[in-house]
């Protein structure tokens, strides 16, 4: 396994990030502890989730299961690099949401209390708040460091300016300020490479992408593979709009012998500025899978037929759109 610092930050996390967001509504706990204890085996040491997880099995399930597989011991917890964030609601409390003080202090307790933790190692905010002003969010993530409750802070779907504006904020206070970015972010999806990544690499952040199989469309869903998840109806309805591309996607990844997904993950893990994308395996096989994509490099051909398919904005803002 490769490792590379979380930004600026002198932690060190593995290349792949282990999501968890499948543990719990689509994988029972079980399962969920096997592909935890694999992803150790490889190597995989940063492991992402959010109090959300869980959805309508119940929010704050998948750190529950999480907590779980800690305390079953043999140097777990101590071993990984654990991130989940906060912002959406938990609750029909109206405060029970959002990245005001009043909540960044509950939903760290909350998760700590669910993780069965005494520490958050980073802690990320799900979504821009814009009716909370930063200089109240970084008070309260000064307090909480300073109560050795978390130890960075992240951010996750925020805007370039967001960035910008945040750890400028922090600065002024002398806080490190945000260390890393969790964005979606895909061959199908690359509005982050106008100013996302610009920003974060200016800041010295790390960039996590989510989805970079975009939901599965890039996992083969046209192929003769009858999978569950590549061919649920849902999936292939807002495939049908894009059917042309994912199809000539799918004929460059048999004409290189490489499947699918391995593909869009390797396409990913070579991108300027990626620092560790978020895989989400249901299965050790699929885990497997997944860490093998390390090994495979994408020729300037392969990646130039890519872009050709799968046309990104060509540069960064503004040279993207003008001179």
């Amino acid at each position: 396994m490769e490792y590379r610092n979380l930004g600026r930050a002198g932690v060190k996390i593995s290349r792949l990030t282990l999501g968890t967001m499948n543990f719990g509504p689509w994988q029972d706990e079980a399962a969920s502890f096997a592909v935890m204890d694999r992803a150790l085996e490889h190597g995989i040491n940063f492991f992402d989730t959010a109090n959300v997880y869980g959805f309508d099995k119940g929010k704050g399930l998948t750190e529950e299961i999480i907590g779980r597989w800690f305390t079953q011991g043999g140097g777990r917890r101590e071993s990984v690099v654990l991130a989940t964030k906060l912002y959406g609601s938990m609750s029909d409390n109206i405060n029970d949401r959002g990245n005001s003080a009043y909540n960044i202090r509950r939903a760290v307790e909350a998760s700590l209390r669910r993780m069965q933790t005494d520490h958050i190692d980073l802690i990320q905010m799900h979504h821009i708040d814009r009716s909370t002003p930063w200089e109240e969010v970084w008070q309260a993530m000064d307090q909480l460091i300073g109560e050795g409750k978390i130890t960075y802070v992240g951010s996750s779907n925020f805007a370039a300016w967001n960035i910008a504006m945040a750890n400028e904020r922090a600065a002024q206070r002398h806080m490190l300020g945000l260390v890393s970015e969790q964005s979606v972010y895909s061959l199908r999806n690359r509005h982050i490479e106008l100013e996302v990544i610009p920003a974060s690499k200016a800041y010295g952040m790390a960039v996590l992408p989510w989805s970079p199989l975009a939901g599965g469309l890039l996992a083969g869903i046209y192929s003769t593979d009858d999978s569950v998840r590549r061919k649920r109806p849902a999936l292939l309805e807002s495939a049908e709009k894009l059917r042309p591309q994912i199809e000539a996607y799918e004929e460059l990844c048999r004409s290189i012998n490489v499947d699918y997904a391995d593909v869009a993950l390797a396409w990913i893990l070579q991108r300027d500025g990626v620092t560790s994308p978020i895989i989400g395996p249901r299965t050790i096989e699929q885990l497997d899978q997944n860490v093998a994509c390390l090994d495979i490099t994408l020729s300037d051909d392969t990646l130039a037929k890519l872009d050709e398919i799968w046309p990104g904005p060509g540069n960064q803002a503004p040279e993207a759109y003008a001179w």
